[in-house]
């Protein structure tokens, strides 16, 4: 029985929000010189014509919800306007502004998405937890039309259950024939110590009924990012790693003792974030497994060991786990990473699939983690 996690960031749309944005150095002087403009009682052709150049930059929004509209990309960005739109801009009234609306979200490149199917078509599993999905619709399209373009059968089931992300970043989950979800259970409403949502994405738990009739409980999950705010993110992302943790002693204690945990924790493994789960269970990570195989780094960075990385010769930043009780553990039979469906901006380099030309092209910034159990 193999198993996957796999960090996809999104399937066919992704959040405007998680786009680099180039023009910050620029945004505030652009605000300040639209604000200057639009003061002004009076307007040139000039002055319009910079008005609507400005517009898509500073993010203006148009108040108008027409039924049909046009699409342009604008600075890299789409962008929609109201169909029966004049040519010029009525800046001077707010309530007629004729301005543009950055969608909120922004297509993956065909070839990314085809990179994502080539992805889990290689590792080929038969449970399959994914992190960053926009919802079940997206989920079935992709499974039911994508998969099969690489060999590899759609899956039988597919479950996804909304959690608390507003940027479309759900976690699902897709298992074959023979492997039933018996239950699922969200937790998306648990409350931390002061009495907020404890999981801004969620932590979903499912008992599986493997082929061979045996239980099987994964804890999926996608914990804080790293902000700027590092003290409050680390906080945070401690506060999940103790509910996860809890959650795992609950069901331990219950006899349940075939667990996984896995998803994106989104730090190194020795952050202290991380303690309650790394160091306060008995958790052990796939990675130290001796099968452990992944394709090592090209030339002298395959003997180069990066601090926070997977291990020597595979030099990304941890962020993606998968966590297996001592019975799992034991059943290990071989274990291994798939980063070929991402672009190294820099080195260290590897090896990745021929489609893959750019940034834009990449299937995920996240490498795909797999385990086959003898179970």
């Amino acid at each position: 029985m193999k198993i996957v996690t796999f960090n996809i960031q999104n399937l066919f749309h992704r959040d405007r929000s998680f786009l680099e944005k180039p023009f910050n150095k620029n945004k505030e002087e652009w605000e300040m010189e639209v604000d200057q403009l639009l003061e002004k009682p009076t307007k040139s052709s000039q002055d319009n014509e910079r008005i609507r150049e400005l517009a898509p930059l500073v993010g203006m929004d148009n108040g108008y919800q027409l039924p049909y509209a046009v699409l342009r990309r604008k600075a890299g960005f789409l962008f929609l306007k109201g169909k029966n739109y004049l040519n010029e801009l009525r800046a001077s009234e707010l309530t007629d502004w004729n301005g543009w609306i950055a969608l909120q979200n922004y297509p993956l490149d065909p070839i990314a998405v085809e990179n994502k199917a080539r992805v889990i078509a290689d590792v080929n599993p038969d449970i399959l937890v994914l992190q960053e999905i926009e919802d079940r619709a997206s989920l079935e399209e992709f499974n039911d039309e994508f998969l099969s373009w690489f060999g590899c059968k759609p899956f039988q089931k597919t479950c996804v259950m909304q959690g608390n992300s507003k940027r479309g970043q759900e976690i699902g989950i897709l298992t074959r024939k023979g492997y039933e979800i018996k239950s699922v259970r969200s937790h998306v409403y648990d409350l931390n110590f002061p009495g907020e949502i404890g999981f801004d994405k969620d932590l979903m738990e499912y008992e599986i009924l493997t082929a061979r009739g045996n239980s099987l409980w994964i804890l999926a999950t996608h914990l804080q990012e790293q902000t700027e705010y590092k003290e409050h993110s680390d906080a945070k992302r401690k506060a999940q790693a103790e509910k996860i943790a809890e959650v795992y002693h609950k069901l331990y204690a219950e006899g349940k003792k075939q667990i996984a945990v896995m998803g994106t924790l989104n730090t190194i493994s020795y952050c202290n974030s991380l303690a309650p789960l790394l160091q306060r269970t008995n958790l052990k990570l796939v990675t130290k497994h001796p099968s452990f195989n992944v394709d090592f780094d090209k030339g002298k960075d395959a003997g180069y060991y990066s601090l926070g990385a997977y291990r020597m010769g595979v030099n990304i930043k941890q962020k993606d786990y998968l966590l297996l009780s001592p019975e799992l553990f034991d059943k290990v039979k071989s274990s291994g990473l798939n980063r070929k469906g991402i672009w190294p901006d820099k080195r260290p380099m590897w090896w990745v699939y021929p489609s893959i030309h750019c940034k834009a092209h990449a299937a995920s910034e996240h490498p795909a983690i797999w385990v086959d159990l003898s179970l």
